[in-house]
Formats: structure tokens, sequence, C-alpha cells
């Protein structure tokens, strides 16, 4: 459904080194970069996540988040460490989440800007 998602962020450089860590373990890179903008998707291919610099950053409030699909725990894991590792912080450790359906696996963390990220295994 969708073609690609902007995110507004204050520091690229900052902002890019965290999405190239926690994006790296689910197979995702940079496709674009430049000084204004970061795009990443699959190698190879168009962005399908944009980060774009920006004077001032308002942060969707609860109710908006973005999943990023992951095919086993080990990238779950990853994706988590690496967060905490480059300024984001904890929402949720990697784990089952059993009331999201059977098989949901995920780990929840807020970006350095803010934004709630989430890596998931959903086979639902």
């Amino acid at each position: 459904m969708l073609h690609h998602l902007s995110l507004a962020v204050a520091d690229l450089q900052r902002a890019a080194a965290f999405y190239d860590a926690v994006l790296a373990p689910l197979g995702y890179s940079q496709v674009f970069a430049d000084d204004e903008a970061v795009g990443y998707g699959l190698p190879g291919g168009d962005d399908q996540l944009c980060l774009k610099l920006a004077a001032h950053v308002t942060v969707p409030g609860p109710g908006f988040h973005l999943a990023f699909t992951a095919t086993d725990p080990a990238q779950v894991q990853l994706f988590h460490a690496a967060a905490l590792h480059h300024g984001g912080r904890c929402n949720g450790l990697p784990g089952p989440r059993p009331e999201y359906g059977d098989g949901y696996y995920a780990a929840f963390v807020f970006d350095p800007d803010g934004y709630r990220i989430e890596a998931v295994i959903n086979p639902g």
C-alpha cells in the first residue's frame, strides 16, 4: 500500500547513524544520501523510508509507530541492541507478544528524535 514514508529529523548525521545500525540487521541500507535527506530500502532499490532534515521536528503522539519486518528473533534482538547503542531508548524488550497474535515477536524503541519504531516477526 505505501510507496515510502518520510520522517523529519533534527540532526541528519545522528539519525543516519542510528538508522544505518538498526536497519542493517533487517537487510535494509542507505540507497541515497545528500545534505538534506537519507533514503533507506533494499540494496539496489528505491527508498522506502526517507529521513529529511528539518528545522522543527514534531513527532506524532501515541498511536503512531513504524514497524519494520524481521524474519527471525536474532534480527529483532540485533535491532534492539543497535538502537540502544546508537541513542535510542527502550520501549519494549525483544520477546513474544501473544496479545498481538500467535508467533508475534517484537522489540520497541524510541529513535533519537522520539519516533516510536518496532522490529517485528508476524507470521499471522
